[in-house]
């Protein structure tokens, strides 16, 4: 089978105050606003290489409109489109802002997926055109701004099953899982498209809602950077929810913080290239070290939240389970 896939590019969210949510990405993530579409927001990294990277969208809560894709090809859209229905999904062909001929579905566990072929690549304005040929424009302004858009990390209610239907209908590669160490129970898994260790993650749901978001990610280039824009977001009031420190599974270093509707947001950088085709999945435990490579301190509650909210009379306020939540966030205490 052809390379279906070759990254992810751009995720659209919703957010029940899309102008407070716009005013925070611009003014103290460092991203430019692009266009406005029927109430939509269109804004980039200043490193992003085509018209955008994140939308969005008016909505009552926070949540994951779509993840998009590019494909590697014209042909390579065409065949994913004929894996996805004979796996038995249907999705319908739109015309989507600066990206032309698209397939939009949703997987077989609620996510909204788009794929395409066709771009639109961002153009600079002579003011912010950069002297390096290969810049799409000028860093931003904002110290610790975000050079691209990274990964989307979903929440699903089989962890396991999400990544073989990915890897198996989209070509996905595995690259590694996190399972409890009381039960064999998997909790997290990484998934990619190309080299990095990972542009699609999948945490476990024990929800009754369908298609939830854990969060979505940027990129720069130097750990310095993600410090400075710890301090940046720090100094304007804006607390971090887990980090800056270092993922055991992929090796970067990150933190983690909100935007105003609530969604989370990750900051990462680092990390290790692998670019073995037959690459064999590891599984880690959480005692290993798996969200945190010092393994010196527990991931907070919080984390365990996805979004929109989680319902359903099984579920617990975040939608995991209490015996799963305690596995993952004292890990430490329970293992040495």
């Amino acid at each position: 089978m052809i390379k279906l896939l070759s990254h992810l590019s751009y995720v659209a969210i919703t957010s029940p105050d899309v102008e407070a949510s716009v005013e925070f990405y611009t003014t103290q993530v460092g991203l430019t606003e692009v266009d406005r579409v029927d109430g939509a927001v269109y804004l980039r990294c200043w490193g992003d290489y085509y018209s955008y990277s994140l939308v969005v969208l008016p909505g009552d809560e926070a949540s994951l409109a779509t993840m998009a894709w590019r494909t590697s090809s014209a042909e390579a859209l065409d065949r994913a489109v004929q894996q996805i229905e004979a796996a038995g999904v249907t999705g319908e062909w739109i015309d989507a802002h600066k990206i032309g001929r698209a397939y939009r579905f949703v997987g077989p566990y609620g996510h909204d997926m788009t794929l395409h072929w066709d771009v639109t690549r961002h153009r600079a304005e002579p003011a912010v055109a950069s002297i390096y040929p290969d810049r799409p424009e000028k860093r931003s302004h904002v110290a610790g701004a975000p050079r691209q858009l990274d990964h989307v990390t979903v929440a699903a209610s089989d962890v396991d099953g999400f990544a073989r239907w990915y890897r198996d209908v989209l070509g996905f590669r595995i690259m590694a899982r996190t399972e409890l160490d009381e039960a064999p129970i998997s909790v997290f898994s990484v998934l990619t498209t190309n080299e990095k260790s990972h542009d699609l993650g999948v945490v476990l749901d024990g929800s009754s809602r369908a298609g939830r978001v854990n969060h979505y990610a940027f990129w720069v280039d130097t750990r310095e950077e993600l410090l400075i824009a710890a301090d940046v977001l720090m100094e304007r009031g804006t607390g971090m929810e887990y980090g800056p420190s270092i993922h055991g599974i992929g090796e970067q270093s990150f933190l983690y913080y909100r935007e105003p509707s609530s969604m989370r947001i990750e900051l990462n950088t680092g990390g290790y290239r692998n670019y073995v085709p037959d690459w064999e999945p590891q599984t880690w435990k959480p005692s290993l070290g798996s969200s945190n490579l010092y393994r010196n301190g527990a991931m907070p509650m919080s984390m365990t939240e996805s979004f929109p909210a989680a319902d359903g009379p099984s579920a617990t306020e975040e939608g995991v389970p209490d015996e799963i939540k305690d596995a993952l966030l004292n890990p430490y205490t329970q293992h040495g």
